[in-house]
């Protein structure tokens, strides 16, 4: 039985144009992916521009829900924020801390520029916030309530006492904790670096020392948080991980 009509296959042809379909589609996405992070910055030359194959999109202009719009790929540079060396001079060469190295912006440590306008969950309202600005949050019973529980950090030393519980509306779950620190300043701690020790009834917090507390980044408003400002948090104590003292950065062996 013929699948052709006038000597031409139908399903060859079918089969050639899903195939031109299917290429189209790989590089249509690839290109889109590159919208954001890109062109990648070279640690020869800033003439050297860094895309790969497809090149980067034209940009495209997107209208957001608050009336802002913003352009993806930018037209302008990104903004570079990390502090860090070359440890050698050939490219590709690992890098090294300069300046305080808990807000140098890389490896464990890094950060985006990520917007400074609040975001907001469908129905508008912001989507981390405290739990004293919304009476329908609540600790449940069967959970220890980290409020008023003493912070200790990883040389043992109480740091403060946990003053509110932020909340990620989206999920939701806990997201950061809001401590009173013993210096009479605030520290925003994230719950994922945070140990609840039932049985001392404290949290416990090994990325960092208590002299690092100090250093932690502060946000601008008491009941709302910025992406931009949630990333720096998260990068401090990711860096601490690794920088929060010397062994820390060395082989385990």
């Amino acid at each position: 039985m013929s699948s052709g009509i006038g000597g031409i296959d139908l399903v060859e042809v079918l089969f050639t144009l899903f195939w031109i379909f299917f290429i189209g589609l790989v590089y249509y996405l690839q290109r889109e992916m590159k919208r954001e992070g890109y062109p990648l910055v070279s640690d020869r030359s800033e003439h050297i521009t860094v895309q790969g194959f497809p090149a980067i999109p034209s940009p495209k202009t997107y209208h957001l829900e608050d009336g802002r719009t913003v352009q993806a790929p930018r037209k302008e540079a990104p903004e570079s924020h990390f502090s860090a060396e070359p440890a050698a001079g050939h490219p590709g060469a690992p890098l090294n801390p300069t300046g305080d190295a808990l807000k140098a912006g890389f490896g464990s440590g890094a950060w985006a520029n990520r917007s400074e306008v609040v975001e907001k969950t469908l129905d508008g309202k912001p989507r981390i916030v405290p739990m004293r600005t919304d009476q329908a949050l609540h600790v449940d019973s069967k959970d220890l309530d980290p409020r008023g529980l003493d912070v200790v950090a990883a040389d043992d030393k109480t740091v403060g006492t946990v003053n509110d519980l932020w909340i990620d509306l989206a999920e939701p779950q806990i997201y950061f904790l809001e401590v009173n620190l013993t210096s009479g300043a605030k520290a925003m701690v994230p719950f994922g670096f945070a140990q609840i020790d039932k049985r001392n009834q404290r949290i416990r917090v090994d990325a960092l020392y208590s002299g690092q507390f100090a250093g932690v980044p502060q946000i601008a408003s008491p009941d709302q948080i910025t992406p931009r400002e949630e990333d720096q948090i998260m990068g401090y104590f990711g860096a601490g991980l690794l920088f929060a003292d010397d062994k820390r950065a060395e082989p385990y062996f």
